[in-house]
């Protein structure tokens, strides 16, 4: 039997490889966008690739099943609830695709969506009972799906209470579980785990949300820790219920005039070396989402304009690609192109720049009892700010920055901090860009470093 989890860094994707080497033959269950792994460990085990299975119609990022069903001439496989407009094979609970010895069962799961379905895998070499399921966004390691993207939301919980406690909870203790997302994704809750797999008896007893025995209550529990829904996942679902998308997005070097020409006509300049370089030297009005944290294709779906054209700069050309291939991934295809060159170009023709103060978040509260100009913007989500945030500081999540947050004076200096330093600074970024005048990005810690330092907290 053929097995191999390929998880997706950025995202928080994980997609399969199932197969059989001596009948030669595979599926891929959840493809992402970029399907050249697939291929070349298909090529690599001798496998031919003829079917692709979808747990669900998703929602965060974009499906790579047209394309690999173009690379390969394999059939795609969703629940007959899809209703996806692009020609595929639709099946119901219980459905059953043979592999060689390898079988993968269908077990109707809905509640994240309706047509939502974990596969269990049958290995009839050795055992007639499942020895894996492929949880999708249904159940994580550590946590469960959120409900809210597809139905009324305490519909949803209910959906996914039932298909948990009837379906998923009913396989053997020893199933090993390996689910569609790792932690970070915003398709999960708080409590999701970066491992990458677990087992059933396992998250039976020690995933808390599987020890909420009534249902009213899981409902109430699954609502109340939900985050905001991410702002583009119907767009995404639209391309994944759509006609096949079988090309993706050539991205073009731009010279330091071509960017300067598509700022001026209202291009968002995307950032996406470390905070520090950008801190160092950017682009006037351009926003700092660095690449090398994850969740750059989620940070940028937030605060991009559907509108308008994206622009993206990076150290060189490389970084540039890199952060071409991770936008297309989540969808956003309106992207103008990369600054050729990177950064450096930039500055080699002496084009104007601005300079973000860093300030330790050690040294805020001295800075503070010095100046009593400074005002702070805490960045960070509500919960977070509720649990204790600086005395005067002002609170706008880092993704709700549409325009100078109401109660900052763009005349004074501001403070942006959050509770690491990496969401202030896409925050700070913003600030500048919606008219700050002087503004200071707060890091090496935020709030809960200085709850830690004795800093009174509200």
């Amino acid at each position: 039997m053929i097995f191999r989890q390929l998880t997706h860094d950025d995202l928080g994707c994980a997609s399969y490889l199932v197969g059989d080497e001596h009948a030669g033959i595979a599926a891929v269950v959840d493809p992402r966008f970029e399907i050249d792994e697939y291929l070349e460990l298909a090529r690599y085990m001798g496998v031919r690739i003829e079917h692709i299975l979808e747990t669900h119609n998703h929602a965060d990022h974009v499906s790579g099943h047209g394309r690999l069903a173009a690379a390969t001439g394999a059939r795609i496989h969703i629940h007959a609830h899809a209703a996806p407009s692009y020609d595929h094979e639709p099946f119901e609970d219980g459905w059953e695709l043979e592999l060689g010895t390898v079988r993968i069962r269908a077990l109707h799961t809905p509640g994240h969506r309706p047509e939502h379905t974990s596969f269990a895998l049958i290995d009839a070499a050795r055992s007639s009972q499942p020895w894996a399921v492929l949880t999708g966004d249904t159940l994580f390691v550590g946590d469960v799906a959120r409900p809210d993207l597809a139905i009324e939301k305490s519909d949803g919980a209910r959906g996914i209470f039932r298909s948990l406690h009837d379906q998923l909870l009913t396989l053997p203790d020893s199933c090993e579980v390996w689910p569609g997302h790792l932690g970070g994704s915003m398709c999960g809750g708080p409590g999701m785990d970066m491992k990458i797999s677990s087992t059933i008896g396992y998250e039976r007893d020690s995933n808390p949300v599987l020890r909420i025995a009534d249902e009213d209550e899981f409902v109430k529990q699954a609502l109340a820790k939900l985050g905001p829904q991410p702002p583009n996942f119907q767009a995404i679902v639209d391309l994944n219920t759509g006609p096949l998308l079988t090309a993706g997005v050539e991205l073009l070097p731009l010279s330091p005039r071509q960017v300067e020409q598509q700022r001026a006509a209202g291009a968002l300049i995307v950032d996406v070396r470390t905070d520090l370089q950008f801190d160092e030297a950017h682009i006037p009005g351009s926003v700092c989402i660095p690449i090398h944290h994850a969740g750059f294709g989620s940070k940028l779906a937030w605060i991009a304009d559907h509108g308008n054209e994206i622009v993206l700069v990076g150290r060189d050309d490389e970084d540039g690609r890199h952060a071409g291939r991770l936008a297309v991934a989540i969808g956003m295809r309106q992207l103008a192109g990369f600054l050729g060159g990177g950064m450096t170009s930039w500055r080699q023709e002496r084009r104007d720049t601005d300079v973000t103060e860093r300030i330790d978040a050690a040294d805020l509260p001295g800075r503070l009892e010095a100046d009593d100009e400074l005002q702070v913007l805490d960045v960070r989500d509500r919960a977070e700010w509720d649990a204790g945030h600086l005395p005067g500081s002002v609170l706008t999540t880092w993704h709700d920055i549409t325009a100078l947050p109401s109660g900052l004076d763009p005349a004074r200096p501001i403070a942006v901090i959050c509770g690491s330093g990496q969401r202030a600074a896409t925050g700070a970024s913003l600030v500048r860009r919606h008219g700050a005048g002087n503004v200071l990005h707060v890091v090496d810690g935020g709030v809960p470093k200085l709850g830690r330092l004795g800093v009174q907290l509200a």
